[in-house]
């Protein structure tokens, strides 16, 4: 029969915060409990954990910390959801621990997903503590819209009631804009005056604005979308615009990164930030160097807010100017500043070094305006239309030589209200950069149309995008030369920021250095063409350095040194028969060197390449050390140029010397081995050149091959010394051999002699243990004979007692007679004239009586005997 399972019971829960804690414990998980408590405070923070998780107890002293701070404004309540009898175990499913839910009032939860940090928590809290700012005067509306954060604006007036309609609605917009996006990107502010809501336009009560700092601003439209909460804040996230994201990973498998860099080519910054300093100017610093670079208009009308706001001392501060600025924003960005794509031709010749380089340009017509809230400021799809229009026509626009820019205007394909607009010119693609462009290429005012397609004139001509500036000579541009750069190259970045105090190991795993003490870090990632670039880390991360760093990448022949993963691990100062390569001494070990290179690619997992081993061990000892070198890398470690990377391992490259760029990749259907080996490096070693050779070259040739034989032969001398060693040896282990065969024979006789006194011993042991048993058995009867004397003694003890008892009684019968007898004798003399027959019965019955008495006192001897 199979015995029942055995299961032992879960231990009771214990507190998993101190009892002197600001939160409250419930580590039974009583979420009855903490539901009845969250009905009594405006503020509840709910910390679900598992006693087990080793996150939950690291976040325990992040989340103490925060409650130290904030207890008297918000309630924080610990469950533990794992306690199998607990409710919260029971109606709460949760995947992953610790889990954060913060209630605001009845709103909620909202849960926090961010980095379990206590001043990332505390930031979080505060937010649902206060969603919406209070902006009362001029100076806070300036300072909220020149954030570089999307901003959401909402006009109410209090005047008429304490909450004027649709206040409610906004501030659970916000709540709900927590909920949906845990960073908070989008902040949420609320504005009761009237003057200071016409500086933005807003004019009624209950209007909504989106703040955003390179494209239009925008109004909520109530006529088209509802006015609830969820609207509002689908519109402003579906409408925000990012100048920079930040990027927070939280430790586990995710494809957040994956998904972000597939987008195209990014710039990762990471910085020390603290969320709740009020002040962060590298942050500033940055964020104008990613307006400037996103401001395609390259002009005050991308900030027509802000530079309104700003200027507080203009007499014509009055709600006239927002309009006239919003109508010359629209005006520039519908009608002079079209999207633009560059487009490099390729070469006209093979042996030709320059390049026809072009800016193809969309344009509307100026009958048709495009609703602002529904068409975005740069439609993908007519760019693709423009560029399959373009292509198309290529070939009209290949020139030999041209030293002016000739542009070509042609109808598109899809709409009659728009054409398209190709400015182009030859330039050497060594000088070919924007800095150069700007200065040099595109700066003659006279623009030359050609031929193609249909032709417009210089009035109605759109202005090649660096020739911008001569033409609207009204705008006082103060920019850059990164301003706009985003959209006049195909190389565009997306920004990106992340907080080293967190995030440090992602920095040097992109190259940073561990050892620096100030974690501020930059790198470029292109996902596509593999390649990473890494800003220097001696030059200090300021607005200058990031936008010269974004200009080198943005340039068609970068003049950026791509970044490649180096093996920290390798030291030079050791002596070692084969070379180990890195990806900083590889250009030099193989390239730079003067000898014949023979390079393994390896990796640490690679079983097979560490068979290989020996085999190149042996290699490097024949081959003479002044003609070759034997390398490896570790491909794990060790980042290589493109035309030299390989998926397959082991690899074995051949470059031979004064022809390194005609490497030689070892066959993979040969097996490895030295004579292979030997035979495949001798093979290419020994190709003749194209040219004849002469008396030196046979000279050096008969050097080289004597410097081999002399070489071979030394090796020979050394194999036939390490034979007659090996011969000694074998000898030494023959003597040894046999006088371990003469040892194993005495230890054969010891066993068996051991094995006769064992088979005694046991005899022996049979003999003692039979003995054992007799006397054992012996005991046992003896025990029982003893045991039944024991008995009877006890039976004649019992009779010895009730014997004494008896005599005792009679003793006592006797004393009463002998007192009757002597009351007979003295009535015997007082009365002699009794009768006869009396006195002869009397003395019949006194002997009868001494008769028993006699009797009992002979029982009573022979009592006395026996006991």
């Amino acid at each position: 029969i199979r015995a029942k399972d055995v299961t032992m019971p879960a231990k009771l829960p214990v507190n998993f915060f101190s009892t002197r804690s600001p939160v409250i414990d419930l580590f039974r998980g009583q979420l009855d409990y903490a539901d009845h408590l969250r009905q009594d405070s405006e503020i509840v923070l709910y910390f679900f954990y598992a006693p087990w998780c080793g996150q939950s107890i690291a976040a325990r002293e992040e989340i103490e910390h925060v409650a130290s701070r904030l207890s008297d404004q918000v309630l924080f309540v610990a469950v533990n959801c794992w306690w199998n009898q607990g409710k919260c175990r029971k109606q709460k499913h949760f995947f992953y621990f610790p889990v954060i839910h913060l209630y605001h009032r009845s709103f909620g939860p909202i849960e926090y997903k961010g980095p379990m940090s206590a001043v990332y928590i505390e930031k979080f809290v505060r937010r649902v503590m206060t969603p919406l700012l209070y902006i009362s005067s001029r100076s806070k509306l300036l300072d909220f819209l020149s954030n570089y954060e999307p901003g959401v604006l909402g006009y109410f007036e209090f005047n008429a009631s304490p909450q004027p309609p649709g206040y409610l609605t906004f501030f659970t917009s916000a709540l709900h804009s927590l909920k949906k996006d845990y960073l908070g990107t989008i902040r949420f502010g609320v504005i009761t005056d009237k003057r200071v809501a016409e500086e933005i336009s807003l004019v009624r009560s209950g209007s909504v604005y989106l703040h955003r700092h390179v494209n239009t601003s925008l109004i909520y439209p109530n006529d088209i979308m509802n006015y609830t909460a969820e609207n509002i804040c689908k519109w402003a996230l579906e409408n925000r615009e990012m100048l920079i994201r930040w990027l927070r990973p939280h430790g586990g498998k995710s494809l957040l990164l994956n998904n972000e860099l597939k987008k195209g080519p990014a710039l990762l910054i990471f910085i020390p930030y603290n969320p709740l300093s009020e002040i962060h100017p590298l942050l500033d610093e940055i964020t104008k160097v990613a307006l400037e670079y996103h401001n395609c208009n390259k002009s005050q009308a991308a900030e027509p807010d802000l530079q309104h706001l700003g200027d507080t001392d203009s007499p014509a501060f009055d709600s006239s100017v927002p309009d006239a600025h919003m109508k010359l924003s629209e005006t520039f960005s519908i009608t002079k500043y079209p999207c633009c794509n560059t487009v490099v031709l390729p070469q006209w010749h093979s042996i030709s070094r320059t390049h026809n380089v072009c800016e193809l340009c969309i344009n509307q017509t100026l009958g048709v305006k495009p609703n602002k809230v529904h068409v975005p400021h740069c439609n993908f799809l007519e760019i693709e239309a423009a560029l399959d229009s373009f292509y198309l026509q290529e070939h009209t626009f290949f020139q030999v030589i041209s030293n002016t820019i000739e542009c070509s205007n042609f109808l598109s394909f899809y709409s009659p209200f728009s054409y398209y607009t190709a400015c182009c010119r030859t330039v050497n693609r060594h000088f070919l950069s924007f800095i150069s462009s700007e200065k040099t290429i595109f700066q003659t005012p006279k623009v030359a149309f050609s031929s193609h397609g249909k032709k417009g004139n210089t009035q109605h001509s759109i202005p090649h995008i660096e020739d911008r500036n001569c033409f609207i000579p009204d705008l006082h541009i103060t920019g850059t030369n990164i301003t706009g750069l985003s959209c006049r190259t195909n190389k565009t970045l997306n920004l990106y920021l992340l907080d080293s105090n967190l995030f440090w190991i992602y920095a040097e795993r992109l190259g940073a250095s561990r050892s620096t003490h100030l974690k501020e870090f930059a790198a470029i990632v292109d996902l596509k063409e593999e390649v990473h670039y890494v800003l220097d880390q001696n030059r200090s991360l300021v607005g200058p350095t990031l936008e010269n760093f974004i200009k080198n990448f943005s340039i068609l022949y970068s003049p950026l040194k791509r970044h490649l993963v180096d093996d920290p691990s390798v030291h030079f100062h050791e002596q070692r028969v084969i070379t180990e390569v890195t990806t900083n001494t590889f250009h030099d070990t193989v390239f730079l060197s003067e000898k014949n290179v023979l390079l393994l690619y390896y990796a640490q997992w690679c079983g097979f390449c560490a068979s290989l081993n020996h085999i190149f061990i042996q290699l490097a000892r024949l081959l003479p050390p002044d003609n070759f070198t034997v390398a490896r890398i570790d491909t794990t470690q060790n980042d290589l140029p493109w035309e030299f990377m390989t998926d397959r391992l082991p690899t074995i490259l051949f470059f031979p010397h004064q022809r390194k760029e005609q490497s030689v990749k070892f066959p993979e259907d040969i097996s490895v081995n030295l004579p292979n080996l030997l035979k495949f490096i001798l093979h290419h070693s020994r190709l003749s050149s194209s040219e004849p050779c002469t008396k030196e070259c046979l000279h050096k040739e008969t050097v080289l091959q004597q410097g081999h034989i002399s070489h071979l032969e030394r090796e020979i001398q050394k194999l036939r010394s390490e034979i007659s060693a090996l011969h000694q040896a074998h000898d030494q282990l023959e003597a040894q051999l046999s006088e371990a065969r003469r040892e194993e024979h005495r230890l054969q006789q010891q066993k068996h002699a051991l094995e006769k006194q064992h088979k005694t011993l046991q005899l022996h042991s049979e003999r003692l243990q039979a003995t054992y048993d007799q006397k054992n058995q012996e005991l046992l009867e003896m025990a029982e004979k003893l045991q039944e004397l024991a008995d009877a003694s006890e039976n004649l003890l019992k009779e010895n007692t009730l014997l004494r008892i008896l005599v005792a009684s009679r003793e006592g019968r006797l004393q009463s007679k002998d007192e009757i007898k002597e009351s007979l004798q003295s009535e015997q003399t007082l009365s002699e004239e009794n009768d006869i027959s009396v006195s002869t019965a009397t003395a019949t019955l006194e002997e009868k009586r001494i008769d028993n008495i006699d009797t009992i006192e002979t029982e009573h001897s022979s009592g006395n005997r026996t006991e």
